[in-house]
């Protein structure tokens, strides 16, 4: 099959324009497929869709024009682990328990996600790609287990996984066709979908690529996309656009690899690397639609696509993900709902949403009631009414990486107060306020400009509500209640200090 047709094809626009046409009240009244595709360390602006001229990403810019695109979607951990327990759950890091230095996910919140839930109500299940956690019985328990058994279909990985599709257990019989795991993701949903429209129960199909995750390793077979491509840098670009930052977030690994990973140095080459790994995604998703259109289930299957964080790609001098700012935690979201009336008409909103949400709307759409513990919400009343908001702030969480660069967020729809609470070794307790509405580079630090006093004034308060939240419902092990006293503003440093260096005893 030839990958690239699908760049200048027009069928898929008449095929979807009669397969809504076709579209019967009995039908929308059915539980939808779901297909729910996440990309990995994906930063907001590297899709055509969201304004980015230099890139070419097709299928997903017509996935955006025939759904919604979600402009101020944030992932409330911007780290991989945290981020996947988060969307499986519909729950806060601190409440999953799950992240890297903390632990795994306990067998307990592993039976309330969208992929066990969904499986118990009748749902054909499968997972592909990089699963992200492990599960235990109990939080003391040593025996770690990746739920392969927990879906009719496997084919994840454990850790990282790899680009080398023969070294990924349960991928290798695409590796001769497919031997990079990228369009071997794309064949895997071909099959799946094939297989499952024959069958009389609905189906979920979740993959979580790993591109495009460094070490940076694109397939070769598109390495004439992006060939001697000169890519515009963002208007945030450099070390001089991050001298307002704290100096507690130059102290982990985000800051040196603006040098390290050649943002400063050879940046046209990077992002061209960076961009056709994406590039190779896209593909994948055209593999995975042409299937639906060829077996009949293209009007009746939802889809999503996102990332478990962003990339920060040179923006204020860093590089990485993690920290709160906006490269690192602002994602792309579209959502298609083919039984949608609001299908087709490239809608977009501002609404502030979050990784959390992800659980609760896929349960909603297959008629399931999300569980109560679920810190998410519906994202079907914004695909209803895209001026609908459903959370008036979202934290923003980092419990991982050296103690400096730790800190806890909050973001609004217009605003975002960012708390570094680290005062050791001659650091001083900083925050930073960001109108992200008018300054979405985030290039002005407003938290000592005075006719932003109230403003600073709602913002704090926004988050010392965050922070009791996070002492009532934060999990009693991996170290998550502690974190209630360390980002508590008013708490005193010498007791802050005692918590993390008992917590690092524990390591």
């Amino acid at each position: 099959m030839d990958l690239l047709r699908r760049f200048s094809k027009s069928s898929r626009i008449w095929a979807t324009l009669l397969s809504f046409a076709c579209v019967s009240t009995a039908l929308a009244n059915e539980r939808p497929n779901i297909i729910f595709l996440m990309s990995d360390d994906q930063s907001f602006y590297s899709l055509g869709c969201y304004g980015n001229e230099d890139v070419k990403t097709p299928n997903l810019d017509q996935l955006a024009a025939e759904g919604m695109v979600f402009d101020n979607h944030y992932d409330t951990t911007a780290i991989c682990m945290a981020s996947r327990a988060s969307v499986m759950t519909g729950m806060l890091e601190y409440k999953t328990g799950c992240n890297f230095d903390h632990g795994p996910m306990t067998r307990d919140k592993w039976q309330q996600s969208y992929p066990m839930l969904l499986r118990a109500n009748g749902y054909r299940t499968a997972f592909a790609g990089k699963f992200g956690f492990e599960v235990v019985d109990t939080p003391e328990s040593k025996k770690l287990q990746l739920p392969s058994d927990d879906f009719d279909v496997w084919g994840g990985g454990p850790g990282q996984t790899s680009y080398n599709t023969r070294q990924n257990k349960s991928m290798a019989k695409y590796a001769d066709e497919y031997p990079h795991s990228t369009l071997s993701y794309g064949a895997f949903g071909r099959d799946f979908v094939r297989d499952s429209a024959a069958k009389e129960q609905p189906f979920c199909l979740s993959i979580s690529f790993k591109a495009p995750h460094m070490p940076a390793t694109p397939d070769p077979r598109f390495d004439d996309v992006y060939a001697g491509k000169t890519f515009k840098k963002p208007a945030n670009f450099g070390r001089e656009h991050g001298t307002h930052f704290s100096k507690q977030s130059q102290q982990g690994r985000q800051y040196e690899r603006f040098h390290s990973w050649h943002y400063s140095d050879d940046y046209d080459n990077v992002m061209a690397k960076y961009h056709q790994q994406i590039y190779a995604i896209d593909v994948a998703v055209g593999m995975i639609r042409d299937a639906l259109e060829e077996h009949g289930a293209s009007d009746n299957t939802v889809i999503f696509y996102t990332s478990d964080n962003g990339f920060l790609c040179g923006s204020h001098g860093y590089g990485s993900k993690v920290l709160p700012y906006e490269e690192a935690s602002r994602v792309p979201l579209i959502v298609y709902d083919p039984r949608h009336p609001n299908r087709g008409k490239q809608l977009r909103t501002d609404s502030l949403t979050g990784n959390i949400d992800f659980a609760p709307t896929i349960l909603a759409m297959a008629g399931i009631t999300p569980p109560r513990n679920m810190d998410g919400r519906s994202l079907i009343p914004i695909l209803d009414d895209p001026a609908t908001d459903i959370h008036t702030s979202l934290p923003l969480i980092n419990v991982w990486g050296t103690p400096a660069t730790q800190s806890l967020a909050i973001v609004t729809k217009d605003m975002k107060y960012i708390y570094w609470g680290y005062a050791g070794d001659g650091f001083s307790p900083t925050e930073e306020l960001y109108h992200t509405r008018k300054d979405p580079l985030e290039l002005v630090n407003l938290a000592k400009n005075p006719e932003y006093s109230e403003a600073m004034k709602s913002m704090r308060a926004g988050y010392d509500q965050a922070v009791e939240k996070w002492k009532q419902d934060a999990v009693p092990y991996n170290r998550y209640q502690e974190y209630g006293v360390i980002f508590d503003r008013h708490a005193p440093w010498a007791e802050k200090a005692k918590r993390l260096q008992r917590g690092r005893s524990r390591e």
